[in-house]
């Protein structure tokens, strides 16, 4: 029988040396290796100036890229705790919670300033030099763009040939392969109306092939290649995204009870349609609101006066009940803790994990009906509600344009002189522009709102500002 984890899992591009004093660090796995090399890297730290839903300058109550991330890592090590104790084939081989902790608390590190807005306008900038897209740029910088290691022998990261000597932070192939969700590579160039494309980037290729190659040779071309782990982050992720986040909407009171139970037909219908494709079957507007009103059935009766109110109400307590609940959500902080708690705790008692024994590593972990259509409900209720509102998409605007007009500053002619000295210097050495592109891509992704609206000042405002502080 095939085994959940293999020698060839713990490889990297560069065996790393071992300390003489602690041999070979035996006290602790190499994927706790590479989750102190994340901790400390400055791409996850500049997490915390990341925009989840509201922009962090609005309050330093909401949720932002670090805080979301971190949550994610938490579900994500419960689910994989649950499964090893419920699933007999797990409780002999369990899956590495370490390894799921650290998938969950690396899948945003790509994640560009203004959220899906600054995504976009960099894949917009980057669609004839290899595409933009936030899978791929976590991939990229976990092995590219961090500065940790070279290649053995090297002293500079672009070599005098112009080949790429990075390994970023040379984390195991079983680590890397963790976070890509995505099996395909983005095309090299795009029309300027294609779709924003999910994968990996051309660039990265052969790093890519060689993770997958590492960790299960059988689906090294299938285009399914997706480890077990990195199904538990994303089911992690999704569920972070319908419950957390929307503690954040209530918070905000961007949405009312009345606004959440009397939606227009046309956000309903949104929302519906994206149900619809995610469960794969037929899902309607009513099939929405009859959801929502399953999800917000909560509030302090006992269960005598809730039996009683049922009979008096008639098939209009429902919905009062839900107005109610709704209610005491967005005014009573204890109430939205208790609910998020209790919506968390439900979703995960409905996952459930199908072992591949043939090829254990790509053993699917999915959600049980009930379960998955409240999550996809209230994901996608939040996104067409919250982030396509006019309020949060004036701000998203904004953000576009302030990373569109940068990036094309920078590679405007000696545009790159604005760069910071690493990145010029890898500017300089890097050949052909679309590695050249690239590098600035790299560096604009990596700045957090504040910062990128702080550059864009220093170089366009009217206001004069100081040329001491560095870039």
């Amino acid at each position: 029988m095939n085994t959940l984890y293999r020698e060839n899992d713990e490889q990297r591009a560069l065996a790393p040396v071992e300390r003489e004093v602690t041999g070979r660090e035996d006290y602790r796995s190499p994927y706790r290796r590479d989750y102190a090399r994340l901790i400390h890297s400055p791409s996850f730290r500049r997490l915390q100036g990341k925009t989840q839903v509201f922009p962090g300058d609005e309050t330093d109550f909401f949720r932002n890229r670090l805080t979301h991330s971190l949550e994610v890592a938490q579900i994500a090590k419960s689910i994989a705790i649950r499964l090893n104790h419920t699933d007999p084939y797990l409780k002999t081989q369990p899956i590495d919670v370490d390894l799921v902790e650290l998938a969950g608390l690396a899948h945003d590190l790509g994640h560009p300033p203004f959220g899906h807005n600054g995504e976009r306008a960099l894949d917009d900038c980057m669609k004839r030099y290899g595409g933009f897209e936030g899978n791929a740029q976590t991939f990229h910088i976990l092995t590219k763009v961090e500065k940790k290691d070279l290649m053995k022998g090297s002293l500079e990261p672009i070599g005098p040939n112009g080949s790429d000597m990075r390994l970023g932070l040379n984390w195991c192939f079983r680590s890397l392969a963790s976070i890509i969700k995505y099996d395909q590579l983005i095309p090299a160039r795009r029309g300027r109306y294609e779709r924003l494309r999910k994968g990996i980037y051309t660039g990265d290729k052969e790093t890519f092939l060689k993770v997958k190659k590492a960790v299960c040779a059988d689906h090294a071309a299938d285009g399914k290649f997706k480890t077990i782990e990195c199904s538990i982050m994303d089911l992690a992720d999704d569920i972070a995204y319908s419950t957390y986040d929307l503690e954040d909407v209530f918070k905000a009171n961007f949405l009312t009870p009345i606004e959440i139970l009397g939606s227009s037909e046309k956000l309903l219908k949104n929302v519906a349609e994206k149900v619809e494709r995610a469960l794969e079957r037929a899902f309607t507007s009513k099939d929405v609101i009859q959801t929502l009103l399953e999800i917000f059935d909560w509030s302090d009766e006992s269960e005598e006066d809730d039996r009683v109110a049922r009979k008096e109400g008639g098939d209009t307590w429902q919905v009062v009940r839900s107005a109610m609940g709704a209610k005491q959500l967005a005014s009573n902080g204890y109430m939205r803790t208790k609910f998020t708690a209790d919506l968390v705790s439900e979703i995960l008692s409905g996952i459930k994990v199908t072992v591949d024994e043939m090829n254990p590593v790509v053993s699917k972990v999915w959600l049980q009906e009930d379960g998955r259509r409240k999550v996809e409900v209230l994901k996608h209720f939040t996104f067409e509600s919250t982030i396509m509102s006019s309020r949060v998409r004036v701000a998203e605007k904004r953000g576009y344009a302030i990373v569109e007009r940068i990036f094309k500053e920078l590679c405007s002619e000696d545009g790159q002189m604005l760069l910071p000295d690493d990145f010029r210097d890898l500017y300089d050495r890097c050949r052909g522009e679309q590695a050249k592109r690239r590098v600035i891509c790299d560096f604009v992704a990596g700045m957090t709102d504040r910062y990128c609206v702080e550059f864009y000042g220093r170089i366009f405002s009217e206001n004069p500002q100081s040329i001491f502080k560095p870039f």
